[in-house]
């Protein structure tokens, strides 16, 4: 094998891995066998220490077994610590719905992650080579993956205690059979790889040897693109955070909202990126698989004319566009109705962040004047006040106009994003007239006579961040 190649590599990706605590995932296949046996051979000398961390998906039954027993006596002859586990990666498969394979990485991971955990791992050492590179990159290609995930697999990244590191990108399938042959290294088989029902096993079988004709070297020209389009990625990322913070305008745990107009003057590339920020934020470390449709669908949906609609993303994940505003977040039990009566000294802490206050005054209140508040003559009404959501079929006359006029449109006029609406504020008489929607609109039951001895004073206002806008 290629050892000053492999060497050259790690020197270039900037890895120190003397004096480190090095865990490598082994199969038992030729990999992951010889990447222990390069490790172990080349490190160990160097104050490191190599432990080796076996995982029996149970998918083949005896055969799977004979793996974990092979890789143990592997390594107990020559002296290298192991962990192994056997885990029933069907049982989890049916459990969650997932497929076997992503049932079985989910699972293999998660004992990774442990023994990290451990042993206080610096690395979690895979054998993932160069032609693994080209068949993964290719896959998301023909899938439509982003940006990000369209590089393909990386050399390192942050993981458990540590980090997961793959030495072995700078080489070929055939490079690691050599070493195996050299070496005198026996590594098991399994038989699933044969297998061209696998999408990946398609790809090795069938497209990696048509561009490997073509150019002996394809994996490395693989990498060289991969690490590029992840240094493009670098800055571009940094670029789009700058841009988002003129189109974020709520940023909570599980909700985000965003300026449609704003959004529209982002350049298109950084768009694309903003949508993928605001899902790995909300989704964290439960993303689901998205690709490319995805984002397409969505960056569709921001810039149309119709100024409302709404998308179900995975997980129950709704984007809902109401004019300027595009909100996106999990989905919610519907808004329960609400009544309360609002006594004359009193405040009513409301279910969207703000409250609702009243005040008895015995002159009128000179200043006090916009949406936010309302002024009321008690002889021009029937007390108590009541606040209540709205209901269907609710009207109510308007200060300065003639007739009345429908709440719903009044909602649709003042641009209400629709899942506001059913937990806006009400304030009404006992005869049930409404006489103010705060914020949007006041009746003619306004008091306009100065002369009177007693008011009453209905302040709306936030008591948080997460109010209406």
């Amino acid at each position: 094998m290629k050892l000053g190649q492999v060497d050259e590599f790690i020197k270039k990706q900037k890895l120190s891995l003397d004096r480190s605590i090095i865990l490598v995932g082994v199969s038992g296949g030729p990999d992951s066998l010889a990447l222990l046996h390069y490790l172990w051979k080349n490190y160990s000398k160097n104050s490191s220490r190599i432990i080796a961390i076996h995982v029996d998906h149970m998918f083949r039954g005896i055969e799977s077994e004979n793996d974990r027993l092979f890789v143990e006596e592997f390594c107990h002859t020559r002296g290298i610590p192991i962990e192994s586990t056997s885990i029933n990666v069907s049982a989890h498969q049916q459990k969650y719905g997932k497929s076997a394979q992503v049932a079985a990485r989910d699972c293999r991971y998660k004992f990774f992650e442990e023994m990290m955990e451990k042993h206080k791992g610096d690395y979690l050492a895979l054998g993932h080579h160069g032609d693994d590179q080209v068949e993964t990159m290719l896959m998301r290609l023909a899938r439509g993956g982003t940006t990000t995930s369209n590089a393909g697999i990386r050399v390192k990244r942050k993981f458990a205690t540590g980090y997961i590191l793959r030495p072995f990108l700078s080489l070929t399938k055939e490079d690691i059979s050599e070493y195996c042959v050299y070496h005198h290294l026996t590594p098991r088989h399994d038989p699933s790889n044969d297998q061209d029902k696998y999408t990946r096993n398609r790809f090795r079988h069938h497209v990696l040897p048509f561009l490997k004709q073509e150019n002996p070297q394809v994996h490395l020209r693989f990498q060289q693109f991969s690490e590029q389009l992840l240094e493009d990625e670098e800055l571009l990322q940094e670029l789009t955070l700058q841009k988002m913070n003129t189109v974020i305008k709520r940023n909570d745990q599980d909700h985000i909202t965003i300026s449609v107009s704003k959004f529209k003057e982002v350049p298109k590339p950084l768009q694309r990126r903003a949508i993928q920020l605001i899902l790995n934020y909300l989704y964290k470390d439960t993303s689901p698989d998205l690709n490319s449709i995805h984002i397409d669908n969505l960056l569709s949906f921001l810039v149309k004319e119709h100024p409302s609609g709404e998308q179900h993303f995975p997980l129950g994940l709704r984007i809902v566009r109401s004019y300027d505003d595009c909100h996106f977040r999990f989905l919610e039990k519907k808004a329960e109705p609400y009544s309360f009566i609002l006594g004359e000294e009193s405040t009513i802490q409301c279910s969207n962040g703000y409250e609702l206050v009243t005040q008895r005054r015995e002159v009128y209140p000179k200043g006090l004047n916009g949406n936010d508040v309302f002024i009321i003559d008690p002889e021009r009404i029937e007390l108590p006040l009541y606040v209540r959501t709205r209901k269907t079929g609710d009207k109510m006359t308007q200060k300065g106009m003639k007739g009345t006029k429908k709440v719903k449109d009044i909602f649709i006029d003042q641009k209400v994003d629709r899942a506001l609406r059913d937990l806006w504020p009400i304030v009404t008489d006992s005869k049930g007239r409404i006489l103010w929607i705060p914020l949007l609109k006041k009746s003619s039951f306004e008091a306009s006579d100065l002369s009177k001895d007693k008011y009453i004073i209905l302040k709306y206002k936030a008591t948080n961040s997460r109010g209406q806008s």
